[in-house]
């Protein structure tokens, strides 16, 4: 063979790389190719993964990549650098590191020509592809420079510069071609042929063309974009020399090259930086003197006598092991920023993962849970009989998180510290919503398509598995010729990378400047260095990577605390007491909405059966509460509570097994019961737990025989022996880690004590929080009124930018009301503390500055209520904004002229609102109050309804089901229409619709023939009559829809006039498809776009304006606003 490909691109060409690193490498072995460089267009993302997946195939990989050098006159031009040493490699990391912290972005990693001088030793250079400095300057007619620009770019790698030719249909190729040999002839200078490979065969040209639109924002049909010709598929070496039989030469430089290269980064072992001066010998003594010291504040600090011998032993065994393995330095670097996190009052979680199980750990404060106290294994968190580096998670307030990473990077140098890069796919919906834009299909087609692809983010399907399993998909993708080319494109694209982002919470710390590492890359988006690398990548090539996690209940909690002490009371959430009855009693009740980890309705459901008493309670259940072991939850409850005795399988397990009543919950259970039973050591059955879980037969008929026989030695019974490895096995699979269920039992149990002893503020930090997520605050108010709070709505002289308590009230944040953006709240706060409270509705508005507070924030607030007791009802407001607005901007234009001329007469004028003709409705105002709040906060639309649905004997869901936990029961409730999902079931599909009443949200499932002739019913907003059967199984509710109705309303619950905003005429052509006949008068109001115009106009005919078709119009594109008069 004498050809070799020097510019494949993978997948990792975003958006122009249409194979894998694992297709390239198949179609490379099925070309019978020797070597193949990777040249991915400005980066070296892929290099580690695409090396590993050709050296399976035993194809030599060469790495290299494209990069844009700046040539005299800022032409740009891409260049092929490929790497034949290790001195090159580092060269090219160095280079596109630069060019990214320089300021370049994924549009081009740029490099000046003069940047290139003393730093190209051990690469090789192309002259340029279809996109180089050949073609750029014949763009620009200026092809009489190519030769000075060819010479200059030479001259930075003698001996390693290559003309590169490529045939494939470019714009003015011949002609280009033409010059170059004639130069190259001239200088003297090598040829080499080559092909950019984007895909692997003819066929995938199209998609291939589409994935180019997707990444340039254009259109398949448009005549006038830039189309690529369909040579850039994986040409065989055959059709290479063919191409260029009048050049063989150029084919053969390409084996000349492959043969010249020899060099590819391996695996490294971790680098860190030393936290001391004086080597290991050093870190490691200051590890045991940090420990020491610890160790004895830590048990000073117990409010009980211990056992410090035991303690001593255990901490100078981790020590041993941490020293032996070379990472006291990694303990010291985490203990050192998480100390500095401490002293700067930044929330630091208790311990996240297997790190809880370490002395050493809670020694240093890394951790705040005593692993003796609570049975905690080190050996689960570091194996002293496995290699593999230690792992600390650690959860930070998610406000404050960068803080630490700025610290760390000012600790140890901000060019020696990144953080991880992370690269987003094209899944099933994506990629038909791509693919759809670009071919020119209507958004409602496509996204109708789209919705009918299952969605689960924690368990994506693929296209092809949608298609397989749903059957509507199916026969949709088989409609016409335009769906069915949709679906051959979008099953082609699936799966690559789309764009590149930065990693939520990992970053890596090195010994030197980590571009000498590895390749560095810059999100737009901030300043810090990320690595090309991922995270797997990364770590192989030496990286440490250190999780910075931001949690959000941390946040609430140092959130409530705050709010405590503004009414005088400290609290140090470390030293609350462990054994409090309150917070027990209300977790008892199951009163857990908004507690960590125990808020959904399954788990306040445990929690009333269990009655938890102890922190070891918290643990159990956190550990239980997950397919598989929720099958023991029962057991664990009947035994704690006295009505069944535990098994604990044999009598020396009784101490491993006690605590949990006899049920195998923990993996360090599984671990003590191998030491105990068959003298395993730790580590060892650390590496029995980890072969448990893989469930490999073969290991598992191995490790079986060594269990028995060493349980034999003991004089244990070779078959109750066996059994027990039995029953621990099937356990291993879906045990626990104890370690991090301690430490999140714990945020659990500091999250309940805030809310029995605090509940107001608590709920208030936890408000603050979800500010944006409606559905959540929704739920949090119904548990501030169960708790017997009120809600006071928001108000621009109460409210502040977060939920806030007020005279033992929750006063409802100004931030949580939509289109009310923090300009706006700023101003109401600042101006009210400067000036005083707001007198009344004129003062608000001559002190109004329209450039802070525009007229949809203001509009928003006053739907919300938020101009309430200052002498002005809210139907004037909102049908007087721009009234009110142009007289601000009078009042303020006249200070200024007064300001500028001190003699100036500011002049008078009484504002004027239009006044409607009538008050607005109870109703009406709720639906004000829904779209500025997204959830009815004062009342509910069923209030409209009460005394209709009393007279129909329609009571509320909760209700019937508190009545079903006597006897079964059945009856009619009313619920507002919130939600609809569409399942499918092992023979049918199915519904899970939530609805919405007086007494809360609640979920009602559909089966077979009622969902099948109801569905069409469940639309958001509707209100529904059901006819429920209720009956109590197992502590839970099992809930049966017998029937669905919509509610007969009287016409004088109906809208009799609404005015629509509409910013394009266009809209009124799909209006016009929504309306049905009724009695509400339509008005149109047209915004005349740049003129500021405005005209008003009634249709003709009288509509029904029910909640449905509100939202139906609201989807309306061109339509602004739907208001209620």
């Amino acid at each position: 063979m004498s050809f070799v490909h020097l510019r494949a691109h993978t997948s990792y060409s975003l958006l122009e790389g249409a194979l894998t690193p694992r297709k390239l490498a198949s179609v490379a072995f099925e070309h019978e190719m020797p070597a193949i460089a990777v040249c991915d267009t400005h980066n070296l993302f892929g290099v580690m993964e695409v090396g590993q997946c050709l050296s399976e195939k035993g194809i030599q990989p060469i790495p290299g990549c494209s990069l844009l050098v700046e040539f005299p006159g800022s032409v740009l031009g891409e260049v092929g650098f490929i790497v034949r040493s290790e001195v090159g490699y580092k060269n090219l990391l160095a280079l596109i590191s630069d060019a990214y912290m320089g300021g370049a972005d994924l549009d081009g990693a740029v490099v000046k020509l003069d940047a290139l001088r003393g730093r190209c030793e051990g690469l090789f250079l192309l002259s340029g592809n279809h996109k180089g400095i050949a073609h750029k300057l014949m763009a620009m007619n200026k092809l009489d420079l190519l030769r000075e620009y060819l010479s200059a770019l030479s001259s930075v790698v003698p001996g390693g510069f290559f003309i590169e030719l490529q045939r494939v249909d470019a714009p003015h190729e011949l002609r280009i071609e033409q010059e170059l040999i004639a130069y190259a002839y001239d200088a003297q200078l090598p040829l080499v042929a080559t092909n950019d490979i984007y895909y692997a065969t003819p066929s995938s040209h199209d998609a291939h063309d589409a994935l180019r639109c997707i990444a340039q924002g254009e259109y398949l049909e448009d005549a006038s974009r830039e189309v690529l010709a369909p040579c850039h598929f994986f040409r065989s070496a055959s059709e290479m020399m063919t191409l260029f039989a009048d050049l063989p030469e150029a084919c053969e430089n390409t084996l000349a090259i492959a043969q010249s290269c020899g060099f590819f980064p391996g695996t490294r072992d971790p680098i860190l930086p030393r936290f001391v001066d004086g080597g290991v010998d050093a870190e490691n003594e200051e590890l045991e003197r940090q420990a020491l010291d610890g160790l004895r504040r830590r048990l000073a600090k117990k409010d009980s006598e211990v056992d410090e011998k035991l303690y001593a032993d255990r901490l100078l065994f981790e020590l041993k092991i941490i020293q032996e393995k070379g990472f006291a330095g990694y303990f010291l670097i985490v203990a050192d920023f998480i100390k500095w996190a401490k002293e700067q009052a930044i929330p630091v979680g208790p311990g996240r993962g297997s790190g809880a199980g370490s002395l050493v750990a809670w020694s240093l404060t890394i951790t705040d849970l005593d692993p003796l106290e609570f049975g905690l294994l080190f050996e689960r968190f570091l194996n002293p009989e496995r290699r593999s580096m230690p792992d600390f998670d650690v959860d930070f307030c998610q406000d404050r998180r960068d803080e630490v990473i700025q610290y760390v990077q000012e600790r140890y140098g901000s060019d020696q510290v990144a953080q991880i890069i992370t690269f987003g796919k094209l899944q099933a919906r994506a990629v038909l919503r791509d693919v759809g834009r670009v071919m020119g299909m209507p958004y409602g087609q496509v996204d109708r398509i789209c919705k009918l692809v299952p969605n689960n983010p924690a368990n994506p399907v693929t296209l092809q598995q949608a298609l397989d399993e749903e059957e509507a998909l199916r026969l949709e993708s088989q409609k016409d010729e335009q769906t069915q080319r949709l679906f051959d494109i979008s099953l082609q694209l699936e799966g690559l990378y789309r764009h590149a982002s930065t990693h939520a919470a990992g970053v890596v710390i090195g010994d030197r400047p980590l571009k000498e590492l590895i390749p560095l890359y810059r999100d737009p988006k901030s300043t810090m260095p990320v690595t090309q690398f991922n995270m797997n990548w990364a770590e192989t090539a030496g990286m440490v990577k250190f999780d910075f996690l931001g949690l959000k209940t941390l946040t609430v909690i140092a959130t409530a605390i705050k709010l405590i002490a503004e009414k005088g009371i400290n609290i140090d959430i470390q030293t609350i007491p462990m054994d409090d009855k309150k917070t027990f009693s209300m977790l008892g009740l199951g009163h857990s909405t908004g507690v960590f980890q125990l808020e959904s309705s399954g788990m306040r459901d445990v929690l009333r059966k269990m009655q938890p008493d102890c922190l070891e309670d918290i643990i159990a259940l956190v550990s239980l509460y997950r397919p598989g072991p929720m099958d023991n939850i029962p057991r664990y409850i009947e035994c704690k509570l006295g009505r069944a005795e535990p098994d604990y399988l044999h009598p020396i397990l009784k101490p491993i097994l006690e605590e949990t009543y006899g049920v195998i919950i923990y993996q360090e259970q599984v671990m003590q019961i191998a030491q105990v039973m068959s003298g395993y050591s730790l580590g060892e059955a650390d590496l029995l737990r980890r072969a448990m879980g893989k469930k490999k037969k073969d290991v598992m008929a191995k490790e079986h025989e060594k269990f028995v026989a060493r349980a034999v030695e003991r004089g244990i019974d070779a078959h109750q022996a066996g059994f027990i490895f039995n029953m621990v096995e099937k356990f291993a699979g879906y045990g626990f880690n104890k370690s991090h269920a301690a430490a999140y039992a714990l945020i659990a149990y500091q999250t309940a004590y805030l809310k029995a002893n605090y509940p107001l503020e608590f709920l208030a930090a936890l408000m603050t929080l979800d500010l944006g997520n409606t559905d959540k605050l929704a739920i949090f108010c119904d548990d501030v009124r169960l708790l017997g709070f009120d809600i006071l709505p928001p108000h621009v002289n109460h409210s502040l930018h977060d939920f806030s308590t007020e005279d033992g009230k929750l006063r409802y944040a100004m931030g949580a009301v939509r289109n009310v953006g923090s300009s706006a709240i700023r101003w109401f706060i600042n101006e009210r503390n400067n000036h005083g409270p707001f007198k009344d509705f004129d003062d608000l508005v001559s002190r109004l500055h329209p450039e802070s507070v525009n007229k949809r924030a203001f509009e928003y607030l006053a739907r919300a209520g938020a101009f309430s007791d200052l002498g002005v009802d809210q139907a004037t407001i909102l049908g007087s904004i721009d009234l009110i607005f142009s007289e601000a901007n009078r009042i303020r234009t006249d200070e200024l002229v007064q300001q500028a001329n001190m003699f100036a007469d500011a002049g008078s004028h009484k504002l004027v609102l239009r006044r409607p003709s009538r008050q607005l409705t109870d109703f009406e105002r709720l639906e004000h109050e829904h779209q500025s709040l997204g959830f009815f906060l004062s009342g509910h639309p069923l209030d409209a309804y009460r005394e209709q649905l009393d007279q129909e004997q329609v009571g509320y869901y909760k209700q019937l089901v508190a009545d079903a936990e006597s006897a079964p029961s059945k009856g009619l409730v009313a619920g507002l229409v919130v939600s609809v999902q569409e399942r499918k079931g092992q023979v049918n599909r199915f519904g899970i619709v939530k609805f919405s009443d007086k007494s809360g949200s609640f979920e009602v499932p559909f089966f077979s023939d009622v969902w099948t002739q109801s569905k069409d019913k469940f639309i958001p907003g509707e209100v529904l009559v059901l006819f429920l059967q209720v009956e109590w199984v197992d502590g839970q509710p099992k809930v049966r829809a017998e029937s669905v109705r919509p509610l007969e309303r009287s016409k004088a619950h109906a809208l009799s006039r609404v005015e629509l905003l509409i910013d394009d005429p266009s809209a009124l052509r799909d209006l016009r498809q929504v309306l049905q006949p009724g009695g509400c008068e339509v008005f149109i109001r047209h915004r005349c776009g740049e003129m500021g115009c405005e005209t008003l106009f009634q249709l003709p005919a009288r509509y029904n304006i029910n909640i449905p078709t509100r939202h139906a119009i609201l989807a309306i594109h061109g339509i602004g606003d739907l208001r209620p008069y």
